[in-house]
Formats: C-alpha cells, sequence, structure tokens
C-alpha cells in the first residue's frame, strides 16, 4: 500500500516520521529541488505540537533546539507606553518554547530515511491512483495525503473551498546580526516578542536564534490589492523603509528606528484564511493536513495543528495498515473537531488585533480578570 505526501513541511514529515516510527513506508513529494532551496520562515511558538513531537521519538532533540528565552513577551502601545513585560525564568518551564522553523524541519528531515523525500517532484494533478507531476514524470499511490500549504494543489480533490483575505496585508523586514548592529535596539526588543498595537496597525518584532530580528508590519482592515495602492516601493529598499516610517506617523521614534536598522529584504504578505470549521465528505483515497485543510491567522496554532495533524493521521493509519478509508474518516473527525475549535479561537484573537484598541484588549487577553 503506497502512501504519498504531497510536500515537505512540517505536517508532512510529521506524518512521514510517525509512519517511519511505526515501520510503515511513505514517500514525500516536494517541489523544491533541496531542502535549503529557501529561508524557512522565523521563529514558532510550539505548545500542542509538542504532543506530535513526543509521537515521533523526537522531542528531547527539540528541547534541545528550543529557545525558552523565546517565551519573553513585551507588549506596547504606539506612543511608546509599555503595558506588559513578561521575562521568562530560566528554570522555568518548556511550555511554549519559540523554535527556528529550519531547525525544526531539519530535525523532521533527519529523522526519516534520505530517500523518503523526492525534491523537484511540483505536483500537477492525481486520477485512478496516479500523481502526475510538472517535469512529466508520475508515480502510484494507495492513499494521497495534500500537506501542501495554503494554495494546495490536492485540495480540489475534496473540496471547493479557496483561502480568502481576511483584510490584514503585513511587510516583513529585518534587522540582521542585531547584538552586534545595533546593541540599543537588541537590548529594546529583548529575547523573545516585542509587539506594538494600535490605530490599525501592528508591529511585531522577534529575536530568531540566528541572531537576526524579524519584523512585521501589519495594516489591518485593508482591502486585498493594498499594497498596489500603499506607495510601497518594493523594489527600492531604500525608499521602501522611508515609506513605511511614514506610514507609521506619531508612533514612538524607537519603533520606527527598528525600521530604519533593517537589511533591504523587504516581503510583501497579504493574510488569507480558509472558511473556520471547513469539512468536507471523506474519500477513502485522499486527505489533507496543516494549511490545505485548515489555513488559519498567524497568531500561533498553524504549525502546531499541522505537526499534530502529521502524528495523529500517521497513528491512525499505523492502527488500521489494511484500512485506509477507515483510517481517513478516523483522522478527519478527530482533526476537523480539534482544528475548528483552534480556527475559532485564531479568528477570535485576530478580531483584537484589528480593534481600534488593540493593545487594551490583548493586554486583558493575556491577563484576564
Amino acid at each position: 500500500m503506497t502512501i504519498a505526501i504531497v510536500g515537505a513541511g512540517l505536517g508532512g514529515l510529521a506524518l512521514a516520521r510517525v509512519l517511519h516510527v511505526n515501520g510503515i513506508d511513505a514517500v514525500v513529494y516536494e517541489r523544491e529541488p533541496s531542502r535549503d532551496a529557501r529561508g524557512q520562515g522565523g521563529m514558532l511558538d510550539i505548545h500542542s505540537g509538542q504532543r506530535a513531537l513526543r509521537e515521533a521519538g523526537l522531542i528531547d532533540e527539540f528541547y534541545a533546539i528550543a529557545r525558552g528565552e523565546g517565551q519573553d513577551m513585551r507588549l506596547l502601545q504606539p506612543d511608546g507606553t509599555l503595558l506588559l513585560q513578561h521575562d521568562t525564568p530560566d528554570d522555568a518551564p518548556l511550555a511554549r518554547p519559540e523554535v527556528d522553523r529550519a531547525d525544526l524541519r531539519n530535525l523532521l528531515l533527519d529523522s526519516i530515511p534520505e530517500d523518503v523525500v523526492r525534491w523537484g517532484h511540483a505536483f500537477e494533478s492525481a486520477a485512478d491512483g496516479v500523481l502526475h507531476f510538472a517535469d512529466g514524470s508520475s508515480a502510484t499511490y494507495d492513499l494521497l495525503v495534500g500537506a501542501d500549504g495554503a494554495q494546495s494543489r490536492v485540495r480540489p480533490l475534496l473540496t471547493d473551498a479557496r483561502p480568502v483575505h481576511i483584510g490584514q496585508n503585513a511587510v516583513e523586514v529585518g534587522i540582521p546580526d542585531i547584538d552586534r548592529t545595533h546593541p540599543d535596539l537588541a537590548a529594546m526588543v529583548g529575547r523573545g516578542n516585542y509587539w506594538v498595537l494600535g490605530n490599525g496597525l501592528s508591529l511585531a518584532a522577534q529575536r530568531n536564534g540566528d541572531g537576526r530580528v524579524r519584523i512585521g508590519i501589519s495594516f489591518y482592515n485593508t482591502a486585498e490589492d493594498w499594497f498596489a495602492t500603499s506607495g510601497i516601493p518594493f523594489d527600492d529598499p531604500a525608499a521602501a523603509r522611508a515609506r513605511l516610517i511614514d506610514l507609521l506617523a506619531g508612533w514612538d521614534s524607537r519603533f520606527t528606528a527598528l525600521i530604519a536598522a533593517c537589511d533591504d529584504t523587504i516581503v510583501p504578505r497579504s493574510i488569507h484564511t480558509l472558511p473556520i470549521g471547513l469539512t468536507w465528505p471523506s474519500k477513502p483515497d485522499v486527505t489533507l493536513l496543516g494549511d490545505a485543510a485548515h489555513l488559519m491567522p498567524p497568531v500561533g496554532e498553524g504549525a502546531n495543528m499541522a505537526l499534530l495533524d502529521g502524528a495523529v493521521l500517521g497513528l491512525t493509519l499505523a492502527a488500521h495498515p489494511n484500512d485506509f478509508p477507515s483510517a481517513v474518516k478516523e483522522y478527519e473527525r478527530e482533526m476537523f473537531e480539534r482544528t475548528g475549535a483552534a480556527a475559532r479561537m485564531s479568528a477570535d484573537i485576530q478580531e483584537l488585533l484589528m480593534s481600534p484598541d488593540a493593545a487594551q484588549k490583548m493586554l486583558e487577553f493575556f491577563q484576564p480578570g
């Protein structure tokens, strides 16, 4: 019985690892030519996803690369008022540690046989048990798992649902080697997450394990084509930084100093989600996991749900090795319930972020009562 996984992200690799631990072979098809073909993004807050890493037999290795100090958080208003500062004690449990996405992906990749992942295989279509790839090659399958992210090509085999824009557009910038190049800004940001909320905008700065601070500036209640009218010249980094500073008019100069210190990597991101509680009629030979199944606002649940999807599906397949249809139904029942609740919670947090008094509401969220 051939299990084909499309996508070598966290969810697809977690599935491959749990299957491997249980003596079940799978093949992962990934469109990128190699594991180092592109950057893998910033830090992830791994909490519920730790269960998946335990099931994968990798929890100790995870703790070795996780950053407990990444749990630190500072919450401020645009005028510079500090609303909340949480500094994690050195002996605090690793309940929600941060980990570099690339480090976590490499941990998963290194935990499965090298030939499991077939690089350079861009999935095009599937029918009658045959996968077709962009280079003209093909492969057979008994079960196809779409782990291919927000713009999944496998998803249309199960549902007509498509991601929709949620009124948020973000610009990602960053400061490399901040401790050496800008020690004053490094001290201001601290060891973990640094949030400034207000006026329909947010600035989220996050310390990465490689010394880079990644900064996301989000513009809420904006249209999907907002970048076209924003006046941000992405082809001119210096002018783009200047325009971003203009868009933060009235903000404390310490925050605009973060933008001025950034390098020339400036990336626009439009934020989309799938409908909350998305389900589909179960099919015996295809299913989805991760963002392909339940794309959520980027507030800390997506990676955890993807890891859990992979682990739960792997364990369910191991429990029904000769009955893929029953395993898929059992997995989807659990996944729909679990991720539906996570999507609703994520949407609630997103609503707080988009509100006029976002900073105060987030303070109440972190300090209820």
